[in-house]
């Protein structure tokens, strides 16, 4: 075997998020797997009970790969997946692999099950390939066309890898200081001005930013269409035809709204605790880490806050919203009524601002309601989820390719309340209005639904036909503000606060090539100043 072979590890990780990437190529000859495994490991930050290294993988040769755990974490073999995992011992010592079998890293109803596909030499058609990428960087560089060593023209044994030791060596010097040079000539957006905490809709005069689009791919990929594909469970998703790009772009300018806004960035200090407890629970539900900017979107996390038709709380419930969620809301003192008032249906009677009796003039006369617990976090968070959920588990929204964007909506415009409400109709609540969507269209699902929906371009609230739309114009402005709003969060979490647990798989996008270093991320010294 010469020395100078290199042997990767191909894997294929069996549940959990991974689990739609299919085959994996892992750099060896060593590969290092667990939370945070370093440059070239097996990155298993979603999946719990892992240490940051859980394992090792050693490929010297294709023969002998061999799989050892890191100190004295859990890990278990077996010649194929279909085991139960509670009944074999962890390893103590490091086994061989054979090609299909089978391990699992952590407590078994834990961690994640990964099957060993093969050890794969480094071919010299993929040393070329790494020629070709340098010399798209820099034409200077240009791959080898040497397809064998003919050692009967006095060409030295050695004079092959030498070649290629010294392209590569060129498109490091060449291509790095390019690329270091590109990356300066672009003005990252950052604070200017003072501004809001939120945006609620994308301004006309808004340009998307080309840089920032890009970056936010990894952002749009791993946050909101890995969870879709997984809730339809079609890997097709993952790839960007399949994509709401209409929507990321409105995500995209939405976040360039906000990362000029000094308040924005203030708020998310504020209230780093109450997001982590929301992502922390999120996360314990298995549920997609973007709703936690639901709150935010409409509270700006704030308990006391209260909406012209009597949403309050963090996640402004409204008083039926909150009894059908699981929350105590009772004895409502109205004013200009003597009897306190306890809501009795769980939807909102049709045309709130007139119909419901705790509305008067567009204003809401409910002056507290005891006990009332929208404004408990933990409270009015359970509830959210439980919302939450039914979307999702809705086949026609799973299947949809759009589901986490869908699910954000519903918060705005209710997902089914025809079913508490007599089967009046309720074309504006997202099941109906998706599914009227397909009819119309003659489609049986569509990922780009929503995006397609954002008709009313205006600020203006009086559109409430729709301009067209399925949806009511505020719901169209709706989920990408949130998304918008969480990509940020992620960023400026992960910079800042990546020591608090909740926040630390986020430390890589802000470092490295993350969708963050395109920003300017205040430190969190600046946002208390801001404060």
């Amino acid at each position: 075997m010469s020395s100078q072979e290199r042997w990767d590890v191909v894997l294929r990780v069996l549940s959990g998020p991974l689990e739609l990437e299919g085959d994996i190529v892992c750099r060896g000859p060593v590969v290092r797997m667990g939370a945070r495994p370093g440059p070239g490991g097996l990155n298993l930050k979603d999946y719990r009970g892992l240490d940051d290294r859980q394992a090792v993988i050693s490929a010297y040769d294709g023969a002998t790969v061999s799989l050892a755990p890191v100190g004295t974490n859990q890990v278990r073999m077996a010649p194929h997946p279909n085991v139960d995992w509670n009944e074999l011992q962890p390893l103590r010592n490091p086994a061989y692999l054979t090609d299909g079998c089978a391990f699992h890293l952590g407590p078994p109803g834990r961690g994640v099950t990964i099957q060993f596909i093969e050890a794969r030499r480094l071919g010299v058609w993929e040393q070329n390939r790494i020629l070709s990428d340098a010399a798209a960087g820099s034409p200077e560089v240009q791959p080898s066309d040497v397809k064998e060593l003919r050692t009967n023209k006095g060409v030295p044994a050695w004079f092959l890898g030498g070649l290629v030791f010294i392209a590569m060596g060129i498109a490091v010097a060449v291509v790095i200081p390019l690329v270091q040079e590109y990356q300066k000539s672009i003005t990252k957006l950052g604070a200017t001005d003072d501004g809001e905490e939120y945006y609620e809709v994308v301004t006309d005069e808004i340009v998307t930013d080309a840089n920032l689009l890009e970056g936010f791919d990894q952002a749009w990929h791993d946050f909101v269409q890995r969870p879709n594909a997984e809730l339809a469970r079609r890997k097709d998703l993952l790839q960007k035809e399949n994509w709401d790009t209409v929507l990321l772009d409105y995500v995209t300018r939405s976040a360039q709204q906000h990362i000029k806004a000094r308040n924005f960035w203030a708020r998310l200090e504020a209230v780093k605790g109450d997001y982590a407890y929301v992502v922390s629970e999120l996360r314990g539900e298995k549920l997609p880490e973007v709703f936690a900017a639901i709150p935010y979107q409409e509270s700006r996390y704030r308990a006391g806050a209260v909406s012209p038709v009597c949403a309050t709380g963090y996640w402004q419930f409204m008083p039926e919203v909150g009894r059908r969620a699981g929350m105590q809301v009772a004895n409502c003192k109205i004013k200009g009524l003597t009897d306190p008032w306890t809501p009795d249906r769980v939807t909102p009677p049709p045309n709130v601002l007139k119909n419901a009796p705790y509305v008067k003039d567009n204003k809401c006369i409910i002056d507290r309601c005891t006990p009332d617990e929208r404004g408990d976090l933990s409270a009015s968070t359970r509830g959210a989820m439980q919302l939450l959920r039914e979307p999702l588990e809705d086949p026609l929204i799973a299947d949809s390719g759009a589901a986490v964007q869908i699910a954000i909506a519903s918060h705005n415009a209710g997902y089914d309340d025809t079913r508490f409400d007599g089967n009046k109709s309720r074309p504006r609540n997202l099941k109906h209005a998706y599914a009227s969507w397909l009819k119309t269209q003659k489609l049986e699902f569509d990922p780009g639904y929503l995006g397609k929906q954002v008709k009313c371009k205006d600020a203006s609230f009086l559109e409430q036909d729709g301009c067209g739309s399925t949806l009511h114009r505020e719901t169209q402005h709706y989920a990408y503000a949130i998304i918008a709003q969480h990509l940020l969060a992620v960023c400026y979490y992960g910079q800042n606060y990546a020591d608090m647990p909740e926040f630390r798989a986020w430390k890589d996008y802000a470092r490295g090539d993350g969708y963050c270093t395109r920003i300017q991320i205040p430190t969190s010294e600046e946002a208390k100043k801001w404060m």
